[in-house]
């Protein structure tokens, strides 16, 4: 919840919804950019997951 609200400017309410439908479904969409600002989001998020020892994965698909 903390990486949805930090990284992608979600509130607590969305970020939990996201996080649960990534619990029940094993993925979930975190918002739609342009490829520039997905590739950034993706390496902050990546990033950060590594330096708290976090098993999460981040990546972008094109819609």
């Amino acid at each position: 919840v903390h990486v949805l609200e930090r990284f992608f400017q979600k509130d607590r309410e969305a970020a939990t919804r996201i996080m649960l439908h990534v619990h029940n479904h094993g993925v979930g969409e975190c918002g739609v950019y342009t490829f520039e600002v997905a590739e950034t989001k993706v390496s902050q998020v990546m990033d950060f997951a590594r330096q708290n020892q976090h098993p999460l994965q981040c990546v972008m698909e094109k819609k």
